[in-house]
């Protein structure tokens, strides 16, 4: 019984994290570019270029297809 109402314990204190409303005023915070996720502009680029030496093909990171005309 001690460790099941341990384990609830924690989960409480780890899911009360989620329960935080942002206010509107911290919502331009949040918004800027700094705050995103997937870091900067060389990060981006490293990531496109394994992406292209992986898939073998150049593109596909826009809203059309990725060159297999299944559009």
């Amino acid at each position: 019984m001690k460790p099941f109402l341990s384990l609830a314990l924690c989960s409480l204190m780890l899911l009360s994290g989620c329960s935080s409303n942002v206010k509107a005023w911290e919502k331009g915070t949040l918004a800027e570019p700094h705050m995103q996720l997937g870091g900067g502009d060389a990060i981006k680029k490293v990531n496109e270029h394994v992406f292209t030496s992986k898939e073998g093909s150049f593109g596909g990171g826009g809203i059309g297809g990725g060159g297999c005309g299944c559009n």
